[in-house]
């Protein structure tokens, strides 16, 4: 990867992944005391007297949970921004990030607690360019890398979050600063801005989408010169089929029985920050994070290395049988901590082994379905978050190794291997799966012959 290909996937990384994940771990980052202060010197300085300690809670559950609504809201409009605009999509969603930095910037001057939540909605909102950004990933990507390719979003999405610590922890982690930690952010928007416009459209996008004949002198730009004979086959053969089957919408992709296959296979779940549940001292809980944030980058940077090798499955249903084995142990340190000082330092230990795992999205849904699939991902996503601060008792990671664990095992013995596949070859294969006898394939081609 050189030249103009590793150029834009810088761009897009710093515009997409790097984002959501600074926004998801910046709010905790500066001590959310300092933000609770704000709240409750706003309030007094408006009415006279301090906020009722409900008030207070209600205005703090509303600037943390924002965020999770604003993504939610900026998911279902993925297909929207993304099948009309094309890259100008990551462009429009990075001018919503700076109007977002913008109102957080002004909030302490304006003594404005609303202007917070509003920019956490903007903010989350603008984390449709976590989508963008994977999707754009795979439609530049030549075949025989896709897989290393898509993958650096967790790369960038693992620097966001690491890099939301660090700021909040060792550069402007004061109390005066901590809007200017949640607007940083937006520096890398305007370079984005700046620079995309000069980068080529998505081939993908362009040859099915725009019927544009250029496609290949795209993938040229980017990759070098070649002919890219099998990626061009590869877009003719699902234009063709997109021809054939207009585009669904999420609630369409859900009723599709042929597709109902990659639907189960989309659903992933996050970890959760345990670090002060689990009994470490909380002067050390932000160092630890940032341990955890490097070693998810490391993480992701093995599995771009080993994709391409190891093919998605092996990483896939591994990962799930690691996962399921980690949460059953986390769920008996966390209720063990008290017996051994040590016992919470192995609970850390354990989330640290813990990694996300990657989701192969991008490759199992045709360019008709695509747009619905990211859309319906990202609302399950986005509610999972929304979610999680609201069921927090230790025994729920028993559910989380219950699902790692079907997740595996759906993996291993029903998920086909996608490595050096075209869109439609993996389609063809997931209408193929037969459960009971019964296959998808068998019944539609029945169908028409009626």
């Amino acid at each position: 990867i050189h030249g103009n290909a590793l150029l834009l996937i810088i761009i897009l990384g710093v515009g997409g992944s790097f984002q959501t994940g600074y926004h998801i771990t910046g709010l905790s980052s500066p001590s959310p005391q300092y933000i609770q202060h704000f709240i409750n010197s706003s309030w007094f300085d408006r009415y006279g007297e301090p906020p009722s300690p409900e008030t207070a809670t209600m205005i703090w559950s509303l600037v943390v949970s924002m965020f999770a609504v604003g993504g939610l809201f900026g998911v279902v409009s993925v297909k929207f921004f993304s099948g009309k605009l094309g890259k100008r999509a990551m462009i429009c969603n990075n001018l919503i990030s700076i109007v977002g930095a913008g109102v957080m910037l002004t909030s302490q001057n304006a003594q404005s607690f609303e202007m917070i939540i509003v920019a956490r909605t903007l903010f989350g909102f603008s984390a449709l360019g976590n989508s963008l950004h994977l999707m754009y990933l795979g439609e530049i990507s030549p075949r025989q890398i896709r897989g290393t390719v898509t993958l650096t979003s967790a790369t960038f999405l693992s620097l966001g979050k690491l890099s939301g610590q660090f700021f909040g922890l060792e550069v402007l982690g004061g109390e005066d600063m901590w809007n200017i930690v949640l607007c940083v952010p937006a520096c890398l928007s305007v370079v984005q801005v700046l620079v995309l416009p000069f980068l080529p459209e998505p081939p993908r996008y362009l040859f099915i989408e725009k019927k544009d004949d250029s496609a290949c002198k795209k993938l040229q730009s980017l990759w070098g010169p070649g002919e890219y004979k099998q990626e061009m086959d590869e877009m003719l053969m699902e234009q063709l089929a997109s021809e054939a089957a207009s585009s669904k919408s999420s609630l369409q992709l859900i009723r599709d029985r042929t597709v109902r296959w990659q639907l189960i296979t989309m659903i992933s779940i996050f970890a959760f920050d345990v670090f002060v549940k689990a009994g470490i001292p909380k002067e050390n809980v932000r160092y630890v994070t940032l341990g955890l944030g490097l070693s998810e980058i490391v993480t992701s940077l093995v599995s771009g290395l080993l994709i391409e090798h190891l093919g998605r499955r092996p990483l896939l249903w591994g990962g799930y049988g690691f996962m399921s084995v980690i949460w059953v142990l986390v769920t008996v340190t966390l209720n063990l901590k008290d017996t051994n000082s040590w016992i919470s330092y192995l609970s850390a230990a354990l989330i640290f082994l813990f990694f996300v795992s990657f989701c192969g999205g991008p490759e199992l849904f045709t360019q008709s379905n695509r747009l619905a699939a990211f859309a319906l991902v990202g609302l399950l996503r986005w509610f999972m978050f929304a979610m999680q601060g609201l069921i927090f008792p230790f025994i729920i990671f028993t559910l989380f190794a219950s699902m790692s664990l079907l997740g595996s095992l759906y993996t291993f013995f029903i998920l086909p291997e996608t490595k050096g596949k075209t869109l439609l070859e993996i389609s063809a294969e997931f209408k193929a799966i037969s459960v009971c006898g019964k296959s998808w394939l068998k019944e539609e081609k029945a169908e028409t012959r009626l």
